[in-house]
């Protein structure tokens, strides 16, 4: 369709169009147009009604710059004034050279406006229209002191001829252009539905990769519970029972045994953390914004630091995405409590129609990005996003902290 909205259209504005070549072809028949306007007539032409007439063809011409692609009424309104654009350039030449031109350009117009219907009857409109005035028309009148020539009845029969080769060469005509036309609104439905099932496809890729991995973390999850759990929960009893048998005054041998067990402890809730961490859904059947504002709780708890947390979500996530972006907010705040020493966090998150946007940034210390950037953190939250097709900027500087930010597209809900 078109959208244009100037005489001269910028080139992006063409670059964007969907049929630059129909495009084209419109300008091509309105210069015939004009020209045939301003070519010798028989009994001369009135300048008034040239330059009316002329007036007409660019006001035509003008409208094919934005169609109407909403309101029906709009689109009926549109293709009546047209006609009538049509009869008023008619009325004022009667020459009929012009009008295949112009009702070339009101099927196209009518194709990029109109279901298949629509096409037909504005189409069998614009063939009766010049079927009427081909054999109906007016003529143009001689002048007073002009007698008129009477016409032997063999170049009345050539005439007729004549005239009903035109009708069918322009019936023929425009049928090839419906044809035409159709077959370019099919070309770009069906790449539309090919872009739907592509997408639908990555979705599809990315729900049996993620599935794929809860099954591999599960997996890590019961051999680290069975082993190194295990392990660890037997030396952490072993080292308290030594406590109860030591002698009073081995003193040293105790610390060493205390610290041991301490060491021993630590690891067993870092162990029990991350198997948690491993075998549950990272949202839990939670909404994302839910999922979180959790997380932001629990690193309050742990931190004492408030962060600042604004969420704003107008449709409902998929579940590939949100748990990409509550991995990366994790993963985030993980490293701001590790690394950072930051005593602020802000948290933005909010969408669009077309993506969501997140944004973590902090007042830590930062870090130069181009020596510390392949970390396994890092380098996980950027693959979650190119999974996903998003874009991963991170900045960071040594002393001024660091900021996240991740972009990821929606899936097109109205295709």
């Amino acid at each position: 369709m078109y959208s244009h909205s100037s005489m001269v259209p910028h080139p992006s504005i063409l670059k964007s169009h969907s049929f630059r070549l129909i495009l084209y072809l419109e300008w091509i028949l309105l210069g015939i147009m004009l020209l045939l306007q301003i070519r010798p007539a028989r009994f001369g032409i009135n300048p008034a009604s040239l330059g009316f007439s002329m007036l007409c063809l660019i006001g035509f011409g003008l409208m094919g710059l934005k169609l109407p692609v909403q309101k029906f009424s709009d689109k009926l309104g549109y293709t009546l004034l047209e006609f009538g654009l049509l009869f008023l350039n008619f009325w004022l030449d009667h020459r009929t050279g012009f009008f295949p031109m112009l009702g070339l350009i009101i099927v196209i117009r009518a194709c990029l406006m109109f279901q298949q219907a629509g096409r037909l009857i504005v189409t069998s409109l614009v063939f009766i229209a010049f079927l009427l005035m081909q054999f109906f028309g007016l003529t143009a009148s001689p002048r007073p002191h002009h007698r008129p020539i009477p016409i032997p009845e063999s170049i009345a029969n050539t005439i007729l001829t004549l005239k009903l080769n035109t009708v069918v060469t322009f019936g023929l005509t425009l049928l090839f252009m419906l044809l035409l036309v159709n077959a370019l609104l099919a070309e770009r439905e069906s790449r539309e539905k090919l872009l739907k099932a592509n997408d639908q496809l990555r979705q599809y890729a990315l729900r049996i990769e993620d599935q794929a991995t809860l099954q591999e973390r599960n997996r890590i999850a019961r051999e680290i519970h069975d082993a190194l759990g295990h392990a660890l929960t037997a030396q952490s009893i072993q080292l308290e029972n030594a406590l109860l048998f030591l002698p009073p005054n081995a003193e040293k041998s105790e610390a060493f045994l205390r610290e041991a067990k301490q060491l021993g402890s630590t690891a067993l809730k870092e162990v029990r953390r991350s198997i948690s961490t491993l075998r549950s859904n990272p949202l839990q059947g939670q909404s994302l914004d839910v999922a979180i504002t959790k997380a932001v709780s629990e690193f309050r708890n742990n931190t004492n630091i408030e962060p600042e947390c604004t969420i704003k979500l107008s449709q409902p996530i998929p579940t590939e995405i949100s748990t990409a972006l509550y991995r990366i907010v994790q993963e985030s705040l993980t490293n701001i409590y590790k690394h950072s020493d930051a005593t602020f966090v802000r948290i933005d998150l909010h969408n669009t129609a077309e993506a969501i946007f997140l944004q973590i940034e902090d007042n830590g210390k930062g870090f130069d990005p181009n020596v510390n950037s392949t970390g396994f953190g890092l380098q996980g939250m950027r693959e979650r996003t190119t999974a996903l097709t998003g874009k991963f900027f991170l900045t960071s500087e040594s002393g001024k902290g660091c900021c996240i930010r991740v972009s990821i597209p929606l899936p097109r809900l109205g295709l």
